[in-house]
């Protein structure tokens, strides 16, 4: 069993000494200077020299990732400010033809006189806005039946006397709750029981 250790060691070692040698050979036809030749060249530099290339290596790359964090920050600070000036384009753009409906039914409510053409007029603006606002993620917080939440409610009266089935109930909603994607952004001012 030794002997076989021994004679694939020895096996290994004739393989390595002949890819140094044909490595050797290599770099001696193509004019170079060996494996171990640069061993020694590397051996012979001053360790101080190698400190100070590697240091000066280490600047440089330091320098370089500075200068592109730099960048990325300056360009995220942009791109920040553009989104903030820029970013209710979207549902103004969407709200323009509501606005556009509006004007035309100004200049049509001169010309008559009929309430019920006005308030039809107006009903049909009021449900494209409710749409537009709805393609916007916006939903109307429900307020009738439901029991008070401190979440999407606020009270603004409390009403006394109503019983026992109408004790934390919303009784009136005076100005409607809003929710973009599941957010309140106003809260539903209602009249609670008590």
């Amino acid at each position: 069993m030794e002997e076989k250790n021994l004679n694939e060691e020895e096996e290994l070692k004739a393989d390595d000494m002949t890819a140094r040698q044909e490595s050797d050979e290599m770099a001696d036809a193509e004019g170079g200077e060996t494996a171990e030749e640069q061993e020694e060249l590397s051996e012979e530099k001053d360790p101080l020299e190698l400190a100070k290339e590697l240091a000066t290596e280490w600047m440089t790359k330091y320098k370089y990732l500075a200068a592109e964090f730099d960048n990325y920050r300056k360009r995220t600070i942009k791109e920040r400010a553009e989104l903030i000036l820029n970013g209710g384009e979207k549902v103004i753009t969407t709200l323009l033809p509501v606005l556009d409906d509006m004007e035309r039914a100004l200049k049509n409510g001169e010309n008559t006189d009929d309430p019920a053409v006005l308030r039809e007029g107006m009903e049909l603006i009021y449900h494209k806005l409710v749409k537009v606002l709805e393609s916007q993620g916006v939903q109307k917080i429900e307020t009738e039946d439901a029991d008070f939440d401190t979440d999407i409610h606020e009270a603004v009266a409390m009403v006394p006397g109503m019983g026992d089935d109408k004790k934390g109930k919303v009784i009136d909603c005076l100005a409607t709750g809003y929710k973009l994607n599941d957010k309140v952004i106003r809260h539903a001012k209602v009249a609670v029981g008590q």
